[in-house]
């Protein structure tokens, strides 16, 4: 734990107060090119990087102190929108055009996936010992497949002609084009997620249901509560730590989203916070990367995860440590 995930963030945390840069000098070269009265010669400035005497670019490190959280979250700019009530422009900005799609990604995918594992684990509960196998071997297919792989197959089946984009063109007799809008895109990679982790709600939930007391479920029978009841007042809050669980771990995977976007190609339309922290990893031009601001992107990616994680993980600690009377 301290040596893969404490020191690691330390030194992330550490990174997005230096700035690491490259060392330029301004020179005056003179280019000259032949001409009918003779050579014509022009005189300019260019910037070129310093070389060491092995002729390695030298690079200088500084504090920055906050600045490149500045330059990630734009407050400014941000606040500007803000009192001209312009909520619109604001997800203009990358840090928070990505926030929004990362917050609506992991709080609609999260209830769907707790419903829909619930009643797939309900319903394989109810199935004949004879068949469960075959239906839980087919139901876990899809978390099998590598989230980058399923992306991407989405994304062929959908793109330009793939075969549901011309199935639906022949439903609804019209032209589509699944990748030309923003929340047709939101649409797609919410349902692959969805696809992608029920099973594994489904594989955690039927496993509760089998240590569930048959002697209550019989007693609630007795009673008369009929079938909706059973499952509200008695498999809930039976299950309620496995839900509490999953919760913890959709949060956190969900809060990450980045293969979703990297394989259906759509950052043109939507992007992620990780999503932000992988783009300032890659080189410019010069060859240099943005480490300061990827560092302060990961660690506000860290401190939106602690706060989402907050709710769930102080009911998870009271049920582990009730208060003593």
């Amino acid at each position: 734990m301290l040596i893969f995930i404490a020191a690691p963030l330390l030194l992330v945390l550490i990174n997005s107060f230096y700035v690491t840069a490259s060392k330029f000098e301004t020179v005056e070269t003179e280019s000259c090119t032949p001409g009918i009265a003779g050579e014509i010669c022009v005189t300019e400035l260019r910037t070129r990087p310093l070389l060491d005497e092995d002729d390695k670019v030298i690079r200088q490190t500084r504090y920055v102190g906050l600045q490149s959280y500045r330059n990630v979250l734009e407050l400014e700019k941000a606040a500007g929108f803000l009192i001209n009530n312009d909520f619109r422009s604001i997800l203009t900005i990358d840090f928070w055009k990505a926030l929004r799609f990362t917050l609506t990604f992991t709080f609609i995918t999260l209830p769907i996936m707790l419903a829909a594992g619930l009643g797939i684990a309900l319903a394989v509960n109810m199935v004949s010992e004879r068949f469960r196998g075959q239906i839980i071997f087919v139901s876990l297919l899809p978390l099998i497949i590598t989230p980058v792989i399923g992306a991407l197959s989405i994304r062929w089946l959908f793109i330009g002609d793939g075969i549901l984009t011309a199935a639906l063109e022949m439903i609804l007799e019209r032209d589509i084009a699944m990748f030309a809008q923003a929340w047709t895109v939101e649409v797609l990679i919410l349902f692959y997620r969805v696809w992608h982790i029920v099973p594994f709600a489904f594989v955690v939930l039927y496993a509760g249901l089998q240590t569930l007391n048959r002697d209550t479920l019989e007693s609630a029978i007795i009673d008369g509560a009929s079938r909706w009841e059973r499952v509200r007042y008695v498999v809930v809050p039976y299950l309620m730590p496995l839900i509490v669980f999953l919760t913890v771990i959709h949060l956190m995977d969900s809060y990450r989203v980045f293969e979703e976007i990297v394989g259906l190609g759509a950052e043109s339309h939507v992007i992620s916070l990780q999503w932000i922290t992988y783009d300032y990893l890659r080189p410019d031009d010069a060859g240099n990367r943005a480490i300061s601001r990827a560092s302060a992107s990961a660690m506000l990616t860290m401190v939106g995860i602690v706060f989402i994680l907050a709710l769930p993980l102080r009911q998870t600690w009271r049920d582990y440590h009730p208060r003593r009377k």
